[in-house]
C-alpha cells in the first residue's frame, strides 16, 4: 500500500482520510523525525481544525513540543520551518474539492519531504511501529499567530518591489477563498499595485469557485480584470502554492506559457530547468532557446524537489523550476511552489509590458486534457494494461518515467494515473487544436473500453 502520492496524501473527509489516520502519520513522523519541537498548520477547510487536532496530538505523543500556526499557506508554513528549524504536519488538500482534506510533510530545512523519509515515514504509519512517550514525556501544544505576517515581509524583501511599485500596476485578485486571503492582497498592497478582489473571503466551503486555478473556474476573475481595467489577474489554489494568471484583456493565460515566460525571463546558457513528463513543448522551446538543460521527473511536487536536491548537490545551477498546472519553483528563493512569490515575478514582467505580451512567443500550442475515473483497482489496471498496449503499438518510443507519453514531432499525449484522485489522467498537446482534442479522444476510448469491460 502505498500512501504518499506525488503530492502528500489525500482523501475524502471520514472516507479515505480519518483523524485516525492523520493522528497515526504524525505519530509516525513524529517518531522519524530527528526533533524536538515541530508544526501544526492547515488550509481554510472546514475538516482541518478536526485534522490539526489528530496531528497536534499524534506529534505531542510522541514527545514533540508543537506550534499550531492555524490557517497558512503552504509557503508560508515553509518559511517557518525553515527559519525555526522545525519540522511540520500540514493539512491541505491543496487544489481538491472541499469534501476531501490531505498532509503535506515538512522537513526542518524548510522543504517537502523527498521521496526516500516520507517512504521511512510511510514504513511507520503502516507497521504503526511508534515511539509514544509516558505521561511525562508528551509535548506541550501552543499558538503562534506571526506566520503570516512573517511571510508577506519575506515575501517583500525577495522580489523587484521598486519596478512592480514604479509601474502603477492594478491586479485583479482571487485567493479562492483558501490559506492565500490572509496574505496575498496585503502582500500586493504593499508591492504598491492597486488591488482588487474576488473570493477573498477565508471559506473552507469555497462558495465563490471550486479551489483548483483553471480558466472555467476563474470567470469571475475574469470579469473583474475587464471590469476594472486590470493589468493582470492572479489566482491561487486552496494553499495558495499556485498562481495562475489572466491577461490584461480579462484573457486566461494558460500555466504552461507562464512558466515557459518565466523560464525564458531567468534561464541562462549551462542552467538546467527541471519539470515534469507532462511538460509541454512551449517550455521545451523556452528552455533550448536559453541553451539550458531540460531534466524531466515523474509528475508532482515531491518528485521535482527531490530531484532538485539531486541535481543542486551535484553543482547544478537550478533558477527556476515547474509545472505547468500554476506551480513555479525559484530554488534560490526558497524551494517550494510559492503562489503570491510567482506571482510578484511574472509582474515584474508586466511591468515592462502588457501580459499578453509576455506570453505571446508562448502561445503556439493547444492542449487538451481528459480525467477518467475508475470506481475499483480492476478498472484501474484495467485501464493501465490498455495505455501499455496502446503506446507499445505507437509509431513512436514511449516515455514511461510516470505513466507512458507518445511525442509526435508535432504533438504529444501522455497517459498516467493520478496521484492524489481515483482518476487516469490524459494529456495531449499540438500546435493544432484539432490534433491534440484527437490524440486525447482516441486514448480517451481506447481507456473507456477497457474500464468497461473490465
Amino acid at each position: 500500500m502505498k500512501i504518499f502520492g506525488s503530492s502528500g496524501t489525500r482523501g475524502v473527509v471520514t472516507e479515505e482520510l480519518t483523524p485516525a489516520f492523520v493522528l497515526r502519520v504524525a505519530q509516525a513522523a513524529g517518531t522519524v523525525w530527528d526533533a524536538d519541537r515541530a508544526v501544526v498548520s492547515r488550509d481554510t477547510r472546514t475538516s482541518g481544525e478536526m485534522f490539526t487536532n489528530a496531528a497536534a496530538s499524534g506529534l505531542a505523543s510522541a514527545g514533540l513540543d508543537v506550534d499550531r500556526l492555524g490557517v497558512t499557506p503552504t509557503p508560508a508554513v515553509v518559511r517557518y520551518c525553515e527559519v525555526e528549524e522545525v519540522p511540520a504536519v500540514h493539512i491541505t488538500a491543496s487544489h481538491n474539492p472541499p469534501e476531501y482534506n490531505g498532509v503535506k510533510l515538512v522537513g526542518s530545512d524548510g522543504v517537502e519531504l523527498t521521496v526516500d523519509v516520507l517512504e521511512e515515514v510511510e514504513d511507520h504509519v503502516l507497521s504503526e511501529e511508534f515511539d509514544l512517550k509516558p505521561w511525562d514525556g508528551i509535548g506541550e501544544v501552543r499558538r503562534v499567530d506571526s506566520a503570516n505576517r512573517a511571510y508577506v515581509d519575506d515575501l517583500l524583501a525577495s522580489v523587484d518591489r521598486k519596478t512592480i511599485s514604479e509601474a502603477g500596476l492594478t491586479v485583479a485578485l482571487d485567493p479562492g477563498h483558501g490559506a492565500g486571503a490572509l496574505t496575498s492582497p496585503e502582500f500586493f498592497r504593499r508591492l504598491g499595485c492597486e488591488v482588487v478582489t474576488v473570493n477573498a473571503t477565508p471559506d473552507g466551503r469555497f462558495p465563490g469557485r471550486q479551489p483548483e486555478p483553471v480558466g472555467s473556474h476563474l470567470t469571475s476573475l475574469s470579469r473583474l480584470v475587464r471590469a476594472t481595467d486590470a493589468d493582470l489577474g492572479i489566482a491561487h489554489d486552496g494553499d495558495a502554492d499556485r498562481a495562475v494568471f489572466v491577461d490584461e484583456r480579462g484573457e486566461f493565460v494558460d500555466g504552461e506559457s507562464s512558466m515557459a515566460a518565466l523560464a525564458g525571463a531567468h534561464l541562462d546558457a549551462g542552467d538546467t530547468f527541471v519539470s515534469a513528463v507532462n511538460v509541454s513543448q512551449r517550455v521545451v522551446d523556452a528552455v533550448s532557446e536559453a541553451d539550458a538543460t531540460l531534466e524531466l521527473t515523474p509528475i508532482g511536487s515531491t518528485n521535482i524537489i527531490t530531484h532538485i536536491r539531486t541535481l543542486q548537490a551535484k553543482g547544478a545551477t537550478v533558477p527556476v523550476a515547474g509545472e505547468g498546472n500554476g506551480g513555479v519553483f525559484f530554488p534560490d528563493y526558497r524551494l517550494v511552489r510559492d503562489g503570491a512569490y510567482t506571482g510578484a515575478k511574472f509582474l515584474e514582467l508586466v511591468a515592462d509590458r502588457p501580459a499578453s505580451e509576455v506570453v505571446a512567443p508562448f502561445s503556439a500550442y493547444h492542449a487538451a486534457r481528459v480525467n477518467i475515473h475508475y470506481e475499483s483497482e480492476g478498472e484501474l489496471t484495467a485501464m493501465l494494461e490498455a495505455a501499455e498496449t496502446y503506446a507499445e503499438t505507437a509509431d513512436v518510443e514511449p516515455n514511461t518515467i510516470d505513466g507512458y507519453r507518445l511525442d509526435y514531432g508535432d504533438a504529444w499525449v501522455l497517459v498516467r494515473p493520478s496521484g492524489t484522485e481515483p482518476v487516469v489522467r490524459i494529456y495531449a498537446e499540438a500546435r493544432d487544436a484539432d490534433r491534440a482534442e484527437s490524440l486525447a479522444e482516441e486514448v480517451e476510448g481506447v481507456l473507456l473500453d477497457s474500464r468497461d469491460d473490465s
